[in-house]
């Protein structure tokens, strides 16, 4: 269902976060900007899905005190994001809210969709530097899975390693975990 919004002025979280709920749509801010896009496919799901299952069996094996969540609002100090894939400290989610806010949030992860390369490359991974996140992930699928894992030095995010299909990587912030990209979105 799409939504019709009659809005004046300058977008806020709380104006976001008071729109309707969207199942076709995710709706982000930002700075003083609502962006609209489409609900991801078939493809991006099922990597996050796994993805998610990945880093929850990892977190609980080191028994990290955090959850891993999927499409979650985010509230960075610029606005609003719905990250494919976010790990929060526990307490960061002990509220039944709709948002969870930045200073919480260990990892985000960007699963890269055709319509966002652009956000997902670069505009994001700004936004959460400046938000001090200290790890950020992108999965990229084309032309194969490719997952490029960085970590926050000095305000900016530095690439770590790049975990290529069909190599199995050891990864060990913000916990360890064992991955092949090339699992994540094969059918």
């Amino acid at each position: 269902m799409s939504v019709a919004v009659d809005h004046t002025g300058p977008w806020t979280v709380a104006d976001v976060l008071a729109l309707p709920e969207d199942r076709t749509n995710r709706y982000e801010l930002l700075g003083e900007s609502l962006v609209m896009s489409t609900a991801p496919g078939i493809r991006h799901q099922r990597a996050s899905l796994r993805l998610a299952m990945i880093l929850h069996a990892a977190a609980t094996a080191a028994e990290a005190p955090v959850e891993v969540l999927e499409a979650i609002n985010v509230v960075l100090p610029s606005g609003l994001v719905i990250p494919d894939l976010v790990v929060t400290d526990a307490g960061a989610t002990a509220e039944d809210g709709v948002s969870v806010d930045a200073d919480g949030v260990q990892l985000v992860v960007e699963l890269v969709s055709p319509g966002n390369r652009m956000v997902d490359r670069k505009f994001k991974p700004m936004l959460y530097a400046e938000a001090a996140i200290p790890h950020f992930w992108r999965l990229e699928f084309d032309p194969a899975p490719m997952l490029v894992v960085y970590e926050l030095q000095s305000g900016r995010y530095v690439e770590r390693t790049t975990a290529l299909a069909g190599v199995t990587t050891s990864l060990d912030a913000p916990f360890a975990v064992t991955i092949d990209p090339a699992d994540l979105s094969r059918q």
